[in-house]
């Protein structure tokens, strides 16, 4: 009796497994996605840049960034002084790389907490509403209120302490107002929906909605909160340092910038003690700023263009599907 072919019976025909390349080194999703809009992958690449040099700052920087050498004072740019050398000998090159460190780990430690503190306090107040909401709109009321700059210098000057946790409390206890309030609004508008409602009908705890339900729905707006804040808090610290109110003894961008103007060096024809820790600080203000633009493309839909079509639908599957469409019908 002969075999029968199974396709003429309209069998289905098994076909062979699909083998999948090991070893292939694939980024995460996330990455993926932001690496696809040219503003956040020009971000990327710059914020990147001085991260790295940051990391192997001790690697690259030629002297004591801190050190004094009558010898090589007030030295122009030049092969031996890359950046050019102070008033007092120091390298300009070794107080910009090494100043890197602590001014993106001062940025970053202040973004984290007033982001934490603003998704935390912004979505419970949304989500609880009554009273709770109320005393915590107020609380943001008051510090949106009060000019952030001057209360920055009070604080700053009557602090016993300057160090940089210290200015991390400061900067994150006056920066996380502003996003707690848009975070509030957006989590306004989801706690209505059949998720959350499904979530709180089968007995979830607040903490367990708050955190397991509305937070997934709003990573990328929480995203755009802490680039925002980063930046800021950089741009802030540099500020309280070049004022004379932050950690002299500590090398960052914005001490370097403050004895450069104490020194009075644009004065004596010394352009460079403010041009390279400035120029340093403006690139990875800048890289931040074109990351937080690719953010707001890729994840918002009415910002994307139909070549970021592809990609939105992409991130609406990382980010959480529900809180792309409710963006949508906003």
């Amino acid at each position: 009796m002969s075999q029968l072919d199974p396709t003429a019976l309209d069998l289905p025909v098994a076909t062979p497994p699909v083998t999948r390349g090991r070893g292939r080194l694939r980024l995460p999703g996330w990455l993926t996605l932001l690496l696809g809009n040219p503003k956040a992958r020009i971000g990327l690449i710059m914020v990147g840049t001085v991260a790295l040099v940051a990391l192997i700052a001790p690697l690259i920087s030629v002297s004591d960034p801190n050190g004094f050498s009558l010898l090589d004072a007030r030295q122009a740019p030049s092969w031996n002084h890359l950046f050019g050398t102070t008033d007092q000998g120091s390298d300009i090159f070794s107080q910009v790389v090494v100043g890197a460190r602590r001014s993106l780990l001062l940025g970053a430690a202040a973004a984290t907490l007033a982001t934490a503190l603003a998704a935390i306090l912004g979505i419970t107040a949304a989500y609880l509403g009554g009273m709770v909401d109320e005393v915590i709109n107020l609380l943001i009321n008051v510090f949106l209120t009060i000019p952030a700059i001057p209360l920055l210098v009070v604080i700053s000057g009557y602090l016993g302490t300057q160090g940089i946790g210290t200015m991390i409390v400061v900067l994150a206890l006056v920066l996380w107002a502003f996003e707690a309030r848009i975070l509030r609004g957006q989590a306004l508008s989801l706690r209505s929906r059949d998720f959350v409602e499904a979530a709180r009908v089968s007995g979830e705890s607040t903490w367990r909605i708050v955190f397991g339900e509305l937070m997934p729905n709003m990573v990328s707006r929480i995203a755009a909160a802490f680039v925002l804040v980063f930046y800021v808090a950089l741009l802030v610290d540099a500020g309280l340092e070049f004022l004379g109110l932050g950690d002299h003894a500590a090398t960052s961008w914005g001490v370097t910038l403050y004895w450069a103007q104490t020194n009075s060096t644009v004065l004596q024809g010394e352009w460079w003690p403010f041009f390279f820790p400035g120029a340093a600080l403006a690139f990875t203000v800048l890289g931040l700023v074109f990351l937080l633009a690719g953010i707001d493309e890729v994840s918002n839909p009415r910002l994307r263009t139909e070549g970021d079509g592809r990609a939105g639908s992409r991130l609406g599957r990382v980010f959480g599907r529900r809180r792309a469409l409710d963006a949508e019908e906003a």
